[in-house]
């Protein structure tokens, strides 16, 4: 497999003590085989915990390795937001820092990157708490996507994406603070005519933290900023 240029890999985190360590390592170990130069950037979303102190302790015995911090806690829009625009290389992967995804299956969206502009993630087998409501949240959510935005894929809010940062500047700015974000990047993607492939990861069970992608609050935040995203996309202004 041929490497890239140059990959910025940015974390959004949230009272992940129990797992920065672990996914941050990941990165560092795999990052030097796929990609000639690098960079890892932590995003801690004003977490209550030592993820931010234990981050750190990272970067600090690492060159490559950056924490950017939010206070206070402000949703996972803002933190992939944060990372975008701290992203300084040809091409940009995310993935949640819950240990739910592997970062070695990264060397599978390296291929389709290379004639797309976004390859987003499909989990093959959901392994999630509370199962039935997360299945049910998401085929809604598809529902109201293809509604109100005219798309479907597999896997709108899996966690695990990359892009080239042109796809990047070409979507931006981007407006969504909570879990909307990833159905305004795949909106204003397939406005502005960006090439989208699937790729299909594992999905684990989380065994460290606090699943809240369920919450009420987020499910009636992620309505609303759905809502505010039709109407700027109606009205053009975005």
């Amino acid at each position: 497999m041929k490497k890239l240029s140059s990959l910025s890999i940015f974390f959004p985190l949230w009272n992940e003590e129990e797992n920065v360590e672990s996914v941050v390592s990941s990165a560092i170990a795999i990052a030097p085989k796929i990609a000639e130069r690098y960079e890892v950037i932590v995003v801690d979303d004003g977490s209550s915990d030592s993820t931010r102190r234990l981050a750190e302790q990272i970067a600090e015995k690492n060159k490559n390795v950056r924490v950017i911090s939010h206070q206070p806690n402000r949703g996972y829009g803002a933190a992939l937001k944060e990372g975008f625009a701290n992203s300084r290389f040809e091409y940009i992967v995310f993935m949640d820092g819950d240990r739910q995804f592997d970062f070695s299956e990264v060397t599978n969206f390296i291929p389709q990157i290379e004639h797309s502009d976004i390859v987003i993630g499909f989990r093959r087998r959901r392994r999630d708490q509370k199962l039935f409501k997360r299945l049910l949240l998401m085929n809604l959510l598809r529902a109201g996507d293809f509604v109100l935005f005219g798309f479907h894929f597999k896997d709108i809010d899996c966690g695990f994406k990359m892009f080239r940062k042109e796809a990047v500047e070409e979507i931006s700015p981007l407006r969504s603070e909570g879990a909307m974000i990833t159905t305004e990047i795949l909106a204003k993607a397939k406005l502005k005519k960006l090439r989208i492939a699937q790729v299909g990861v594992a999905h684990y069970r989380r065994e460290h933290g606090i699943q809240t992608g369920a919450n009420f609050p987020v499910v009636v935040r992620a309505i609303l900023e759905s809502l505010t995203l039709w109407l700027d996309i109606k009205n053009k202004r975005f």
